[in-house]
């Protein structure tokens, strides 16, 4: 399943293979996405394309100043010809939700994505309802303009399963996206390749995916190390070593193992982990050094030596 999605995404990316692993490993482990990059290097294109390769339904929300919480979460209205009131439900009852530009919300209207991201359900007026599966939010963010926005909450950030940069194109890559626009190859309508049990199915069959105990304890002993470091307020939360793990699960059975690799956790250790970091000094030219922090810690910590791929003990 996973390799006909990337297969389908080529049609529509040019490159951007790792991103596009990275956003079918955390749709697979039922992970939000934030997606954080500068204009026009194609996040909202990717978004749709993953979403449209899907058999779900999809909803895209433009985030902006004026929206309000009931703008995404829907409205009791008095329906007169019924003569009762009837929930009108927004732009959150999908299967994919596209929040493009998130951070241009106020922070009463952030706020309104918390519940429905970690419990998958939605409280309007005393009222729950349980959103269908699959659910995933996949937000973009552009980090550059900062007029006119809301920066993202740690409660908010730590919702999020990964965060994720597209990059520029490279020389080759560039050229050919100038030739897919010059011979309309980007308007072309994408196809479904998976329905929505086949997610539904994958979301589960992953789980069954083995995690040495020497594995967890290198989770745990990086996690640890971020909460003692000097210049981490706040180091990885439970949540943070429970999206790493999901996501290594994930990650393995994307590659057609049962059994997860320390590889796997070195690759997703800081998109997975890097966004939940909180410094001592804050402010927007400290952005990159979580992620270097994180990956000095990384480097320190000893990686465990038994070969998983040949533990006869796994399957």
């Amino acid at each position: 399943m996973a390799q006909e999605l990337r297969t389908n995404i080529a049609k529509y990316m040019i490159g951007k293979e790792e991103s596009v692993d990275l956003l079918l490993t955390a749709l697979i482990a039922s992970g939000h996405i934030l997606l954080e990059d500068v204009p026009g290097t194609g996040k909202t294109m990717l978004a749709k394309t993953v979403a449209a390769s899907m058999e779900c339904s999809f909803r895209r929300i433009q985030f902006t100043p004026d929206l309000l919480p009931s703008d995404l979460t829907g409205i009791h209205f008095y329906n007169q010809k019924e003569g009762q009131f009837e929930f009108r439900p927004g732009p959150l009852f999908a299967n994919i939700v596209l929040a493009d530009e998130i951070n241009r919300a106020t922070p009463r209207t952030q706020s309104s994505l918390l519940e429905c991201m970690e419990e998958r359900q939605i409280s309007v007026d005393g009222q729950t309802h349980v959103l269908s599966k699959p659910f995933i939010v996949i937000a973009t963010q552009n980090p550059v303009d900062n007029q006119g926005t809301f920066p993202l909450p740690e409660a908010q950030m730590d919702r999020f399963m990964l965060k994720m940069n597209l990059g520029y194109p490279s020389q080759a890559e560039g050229i050919e996206i100038l030739k897919r626009t010059i011979e309309g190859g980007f308007q072309s309508p994408i196809t479904p390749v998976i329905t929505q049990e086949d997610m539904i199915s994958a979301q589960q069959s992953f789980k069954s995916v083995q995690v040495e105990q020497d594995l967890l304890q290198y989770m745990i002993a990086i996690a640890e190390a971020t909460r003692r470091h000097p210049d981490i307020a706040l180091g990885v939360s439970p949540r943070g070593t429970q999206a790493l793990v999901r996501a290594a699960q994930a990650r393995a059975a994307i590659r057609n193992r049962d059994y997860v690799l320390p590889d796997d956790i070195k690759a997703l250790a800081l998109p997975v982990l890097s966004h939940r970091l909180v410094l001592h000094q804050r402010s927007r030219q400290q952005e990159g050094k979580a992620a270097a922090l994180l990956q000095s810690i990384i480097e320190q910590i000893p990686v465990p030596s038994e070969n998983m791929a040949s533990e006869s003990s796994i399957g």
